[in-house]
Formats: structure tokens, sequence, C-alpha cells
């Protein structure tokens, strides 16, 4: 019987070859894209399912008064934390982030860029597998390194690195330990060094320079572990402030706030954690789960469009298997005979479909690759447990209403050959063929406000000009002499033939500044971000002065006291009039606390860290007015002429003597901030792609849906054109129907998408507002696609041969 079935299966492909390729390939592209969306989540879902610890460990993050919240904590909340809360197990100090460095061995050097530097802990929360050295106690000594496997390789060769002698940065550290890193997960290190310095910190409960992760005993809540972790805060640092400032705690706390504590799951950190101010909360970074949400919600609407399609192919089509239907119930068959025959040929078409997917992806996951940064592949249980349960799902949902449709054809009607003039299923293929343009209508619209949205942030002026700008990184030998030796390296830099001008400052356009310090004036509290600065900065990065003037060498107590406040910090601060304002800062240099400084001018307000966020509150200083600074890129601007022979000249000067052991890093200012919204472009970029498979699917549907529709129709034009009905006539006759399912199709896709857009919106400072002009160009795009079509189709039965159809009547 199934060997029948499969022959009849083959004849009728055969038969109808372009509507069965159709099917085929409608399918095959909506279980590609739901393939993708699935190959994404897996990835990003399975970072630290490996850990063993991950639901006991968590990040502290701390929400501060001006609303930031910090994945940094300080040394002395830490440590009281685990002396005083017996529910904490261990804690561990690390830099959140991966340093880039040279290492060496011997006459081998090699620029990493996944350093870490952490406390003895850290295997503790991250125990990745020792292949070599201890088991125990890795980190355990000052001067120990743990090396991954692949970089061992790279170092030692097939030598035994158990006890070898590295060098990295200013100190030689011995390997402890081999180990294997564990993908995906948080951190994913190629070398771990004990280095997280605490003598300077130890009582410093306001300096917030390192990551704390904290590991509960197993059965803790949460909830009660930070109630306990917020009266650390509010014993040892809100209480003594307060009675130091002369105030009670309750007045304290409604003029400074709380430091608010918060803790994020390690084992769900990655997608579904509260992302810092910082927007880094570990070295591999946060999730994109607004992406993954889009990708997952537009590839299963994909699906259900490919499925709808062929629903709707199945079902037009099934006028050419009446008579067969009605004869094989006359000679027995039954009904449920009839609904497991078709179904089955729907589970051939459907695995035809997945195995076309299949190639589809293969052939596109190097680029999906490099648009997600990724390197997911199609393996695992897990995913082939998807892909039956997505075989399964779609011949449910698209095979069995055509077989059910199918099954109920009236015997004796269908074998008169009346059934054409019945209408029974019209209207559902009716009201899929008007989804269907409401789905269109949706990815058009999307398309066009996200491209909007895209293009505004691309040419929005941001306050500064990065135009032939370079940031070289800047990596010194001795990190307490760094404003020195830049000063002499800046005159030289300058001298080089194609050099216009030399500066730097404490952060990176597109990243964010290198620290924060909050202060309180006339009894309002502000956090702004600090940004140590040359002079010439402002100039040559040509942001405006609004109110009084730049730091200037001219003015020696430019370097002792001199400050710039940005417009965002002066309305927070009710400064009306700003110039000579005396502020008492958070800042503090050796012994002297709370430094006074006098405001001389008015930065106009300029976009440091992205689009998303708002202009924060800034200060500005000189390089020389603290004892230290974090400026890490030297600002170089060049001139567009010969800029190779510049680049290179650049190049010999910063390896011969800047520091030979790291190579010359540049990146385009300009290009450093687009980075900034480079998941929007990807956004945008998805859209397009998106929008282009469902307009061809619903090409793909709407040319089936009427062609069935019009050759049902052939006698009716035949006595039409007899009677002496025009072509233009007919057209109209044939095409309005369809103009109309447009109509109402985009009537229903225009409200979720407006809905939808609006929220993705919101999630930017600066935005577009969302006019009529994306609605209107979806509106007439789908009339014309659809005239496009329906009149190319109508013209063609209009030009049949009126006798073929009328000679038996």
């Amino acid at each position: 019987m199934i060997f029948n079935w499969f022959k009849i299966f083959i004849y009728h492909l055969k038969q109808n070859k372009l509507f069965s390729f159709l099917n085929v390939l409608g399918l095959s592209i909506g279980i590609a894209s739901v393939i993708f969306a699935i190959l994404y989540w897996n990835n990003e879902n399975a970072y630290d399912q490996w850990n063993p610890e991950k639901e006991n460990s968590y990040l502290v993050l701390n929400k501060i008064g001006s609303g930031d919240i910090w994945a940094t904590s300080s040394i002395p909340f830490g440590e009281t934390c685990k002396a005083t809360i017996p529910e904490i197990d261990k804690v561990c100090f690390l830099y959140n982030w991966y340093e880039d460095g040279v290492v060496k061995f011997q006459n081998l050097k090699i620029l990493d860029k996944k350093v870490i530097r952490t406390d003895e802990n850290f295997f503790d929360f991250f125990p990745f597998e020792i292949i070599k050295g201890n088991k125990q106690n890795i980190l355990k000594e000052k001067n120990s390194v743990a090396v991954s496997e692949d970089q061992a390789k790279l170092l030692f060769k097939n030598d035994d690195p158990i006890g070898k002698s590295i060098t990295y940065g200013n100190g030689d550290y011995i390997v402890k330990a081999v180990y294997r890193v564990t993908k995906p997960s948080s951190i994913e290190p190629n070398y771990i060094f004990n280095g997280v310095k605490r003598d300077g910190d130890k009582d410093q409960w306001g300096n917030f320079n390192y990551a704390l992760m904290v590991k509960a005993k197993k059965g803790t809540n949460p909830s009660a572990l930070i109630k306990k972790m917020q009266n650390v805060i509010f014993v040892n640092r809100t209480v003594k402030d307060a009675k130091a400032s002369g105030q009670t705690v309750e007045q304290y706390l409604k003029e400074n706030g709380q430091v608010e504590v918060m803790l994020d799951q390690l084992k769900t950190s990655r997608l579904y954690g509260t992302k810092s101010s910082g927007g880094q909360n570990f070295p591999e970074g946060q999730g994109n789960l607004k992406l993954l949400y889009i990708m997952g919600g537009l590839s299963v609407l994909i699906l259900f469009l490919s499925m709808v399609n062929y629903i709707n192919l199945a079902t037009a089509s099934a006028i050419k298997r009446a008579k067969e239907v009605g004869v094989r119930k006359i000679v027995g068959a039954t009904k449920k005979q009839i609904i497991t025959q078709f179904i089955f040929e729907t589970s051939i078409t459907v695995l035809l479909a997945i195995v076309f997917a299949l190639a589809i992806v293969e052939l596109s996951l190097p680029y999906y690759n490099t648009f997600l940064r990724k390197t997911l592949t199609m393996n695992g249980g897990e995913f082939y447990l998807q892909l039956i349960f997505i075989f399964g799902l779609v011949i449910v949902l698209a095979g069995i209403f055509p077989a059910v449709y199918i099954s109920n054809f009236e015997t004796l009607k269908v074998l008169k050959g009346n059934f054409s003039r019945s209408k029974s299923g019209i209207w559902i293929r009716n009201s899929m063929l008007i989804f269907q343009f409401g789905i269109a209508a949706f990815f058009i619209i999307g398309a066009l406000i996200v491209n909007s949205q895209v293009s505004y942030m691309m040419n929005k002026d941001l306050g500064f000009s990065g135009d032939q700008v370079l940031s070289i990184n800047y990596h010194t030998k001795e990190r307490l002499k760094r404003t020195d030796e830049y000063l002499t390296a800046k005159q030289e830099i300058k001298k080089i033939p194609g050099v216009v001008d030399v500066t730097t400052f404490a952060g990176t356009f597109g990243g964010n500044s290198g620290s924060s310090s909050g202060f309180k004036h006339n009894g309002i509290f502000v956090q702004p971000k600090n940004i140590e600065m040359d002079f010439g900065f402002l100039e040559m990065m040509k942001i405006k002065i609004v109110e009084g003037r730049d730091l200037s060498p001219q003015f020696a107590s430019d370097t002792v006291n001199g400050m710039l406040i940005n417009e965002t910090l002066a309305k927070e601060l009710n400064l009306k009039n700003p110039v000579n304002t005396m502020i008492t800062s958070g800042w503090s240099i050796g012994n002297s606390d709370n430094l006074k400084f006098k405001v001389v001018g008015v930065v106009k307000d300029f976009n440091l860290i992205n689009l998303q966020n708002k202009v924060p509150p800034m200060v500005f200083i000189n390089l020389k007015t603290l004892k230290w600074n974090n400026f890490n890129q030297v600002l170089v601007k060049v001139s567009p002429n010969n800029l190779t022979e510049t680049l290179e000249k650049l190049k010999l000067y910063w390896e011969k003597n800047v520091n030979p052991d790291y190579p010359f890093d540049y990146e385009f200012v300009n290009k450093g901030f687009a980075k900034t919204y480079e998941e929007q472009v990807k956004q945008k970029n998805l859209f397009f792609i998106l929008n282009l498979v469902v307009i061809i699917i619903a090409i793909f549907g709407l040319f089936a849906l009427a062609s069935f529709s019009m050759e049902r129709r052939l006698k009716e034009i035949a006595i039409r054109k007899t009677l002496g009905a025009e072509t233009d006539i007919l057209l109209k006759e044939l095409s309005k129907q369809y103009i109309v399912f447009c109509f109402i199709g985009f009537a229903i896709g225009i409200v979720p998408a407006y809905i939808l857009l609006q929220k993705w919106l919101e999630d930017f400072a600066f935005r577009i507002g969302i006019s009529t002009i994306p609605f209107v160009i979806a509106l007439i795009s789908l009339l014309f696609l659809t005239l496009v079509i329906v009149l190319t189709k109508a013209f063609q039965v209009t030009r049949i041969d009126v006798l073929k159809y009328l000679k038996y009547e």
C-alpha cells in the first residue's frame, strides 16, 4: 500500500513540477530560517551550563546613586561579606575584562588578547579541566599563572610547562597548571594570572575596582543573601559616612542615596542577567536577548508563512485530485486511509524540504557565523531532536488540514464533475492569503523603520569630529610614568610628516570614560564621568565650549584646580552661571581628600558612549592635575594626503620608541564609534534578508493561488470573451479580489508592526519618530507586487483558445 502511495506521489510530482518545486522550496526556506534561529538559541543558552557551580555562583553588581549599575565592587566590601555572612562559601576578585599583553618565554614572545588577572579562588568558580599540574590551590602564590592547553603548546612545544617561568608585564610568573577551556563560558581566558593587588584598596570602600563573585552555600536564598550584603554596606559605609559628614542616616540617604546590591546568577547571567552600565559583566560579553527573540520570532513567522503557503497550494490544487478520491472511495477506501495517504505525501514533501533546508544552512553557515561572530555548527543530540520536532510539527500543522479537506469530498458530486462549482474551502485559502499579505506588510514596514533608525544613527551629529583621527593603543613599560612618557613622545610624533595634531584623554569614543567619581554640590549628589585630557583635546576633536573657556597651558592653575563640566552636569547641579563655580570633587591625592576645583568652562554635550544612552554628566581636567590617570590610547590626527606613508612612519616610531613588545595597533575614531550601533546594523541587515525571503514566499503563494483560481474560471472567461468582453474588463474582473485582499492584509499587518517597532525604538535615547511614510511605501510595494503577479497571470489566461473550452458545451 505504501509503495502504491509513493508511486501516486511521484506521478503527481511529475504532473505538477512547478507547484511541487514551489512547495518544497517554500517549506525549505521556512525550515532553514528556524534552524538558523535554533543554532543561535542553543549557543547562547549553552553559556556556563557545563559549570557545576553555575547555580551557586553570583556576580555582585552595585547600583549607585546616579542610577548607574557597576559590575565592580570594593575589596573591603567583599572581604567583610565573606567574614560576616555564613551563607557565603567563597569570594573571588578579578578583572572582568581581557587584557592584551605580551607573554615571553625564553626568546619567544606572544601577544595575547585573552589574559585575565584574578585572585587564588578563580578555579572554584570556573572549574576548567586541569590537564597538567596542581589540581588545588593553583593560584595561591602571588607569582603563579595557569595556562590554557592551546597556549601551552605554542609557548612550550612538547616540553612540560609546569614549573617554567614566563614573563608578563614587569613580572615573572611560574606556571602551576595547564587547563582546557570548556566552551561556551562567560570567561574563556588563555592565561590566568594571580594579579589582584588588594593592598592599596583594602580600606577603600568607595574604590569599585574589581569584579566580585560570591559562591553561596547550597540552599541559600538569593534574596536573603542580598539583604545581608546590603546590610554590610549600610553598617560599614552608609552609617560611617553619615557620621563623618555630621548628618543623620536619614539625611545622608536622602541626599546621597544608597548603593543597592544586586546578584547576577552565573547560570542565567549571559542572557537574562542585569546588564551593567559599562555594558560588560564578563569578558565574553552579554548575550543579545532582544536579537535572539527577534530572530526566533521572525523565523517562526516565516515558517508559518511557508506552511500557510503549502496549505494554500495543497487545497487549491485539490480539484485535480477530486476524481481520484471519488474513485478510491467507490472501490472501498475509508476516510482514514485517504487522510493517511495525504499525510504520507506531506511527510515526503517535508522530508525533501528538510534536506534542502540543511543544504541551505550548510552553505550559508559561514556567512551566518560572520554575521553573529560565532562558530556555530550543526551537530549535537539536542539539535537533531529539535530537527525531528520540526519535522513532526510541520507535518501536523501543514498536512492535516489539506488531508482532511480532500478526504471530505462528496463521492457522487466529484464524479459528476460538479466540484469545480463548489466554493468549499475557498474562504479558508483567501483568509490565508490575507494572512500572507499581513506578514509581508509587517516585514516591509519593519525593514524600513529599522533602516531609518540606523541611518539616523550613522548620520547624527555626535558633537565631535573623528575625521582622519587615529586612536592608537598606548602601552608603556612603566605605568606610573605614562603621562611624562606620553608628553615627551607627543612632541616627537608631531614631527612626523602627515601628522596634524596629537592629544589624548581617559576614555574611548564609542566605549566609556576611564572612571567615575561621585560628589555633592549644594545638596545635590551627582556621579559624573571623569575625563582626564591633554590640552587641545576638545579643539582637535571639534568639541565646542558653550560658556567660558577651554583648559589651556597659558593658565598655570588649569593643571591644579581648573575644571570643565558638560551641559548635562550643569543642568543636574542647577547651575545658571556655572563659570567660576567652586566644586568639591570626590577625588583624592595622597592624604588630600575632596579637592576643590574651579569651573572655567562648559562643554557642549557630545556622544562619548553610544546613541542608546543619554549623554552622561562629565567633568574634564588636565592630565597633570592628578597623580594617576586612565588613558590607554593616543589620538593622532593625520592628513589624508600620503596616508600610507604616514602610517608606516608612525608604525616605525611606535615599535621603536613606545614599546617594542606591542605591535602598532590603531583604529579610526569614526570606525570605533560605529561599533556602538553594530548590533542595530545587524538587525537592519537581518530585516532586509528576511524581508526578501518573506516577499519571495508571498509571491510563490500569490502566484500559485492566482494560477489555480484563474484556471478554474477558464470556461467563464471563454464565455465572457464569446459575448464580447474586452481584455481590460477581464483583467479588472480577475484582479480586483486580490487588491481587496491586499488592503485587508495590510490593515492587519500595520498594527503589530507599529506596536513592536515602537517598543524596539524605546531602547534608544536618540531615535526617530514613526511617520506614515514607511506605511505608505509598504502599501504601494504590496499593491505593485500584487498587480504585477496577478495581472501577468490574468493576461495569460485571457489569451486562451475559446473553442478549446466551449466545443463540448
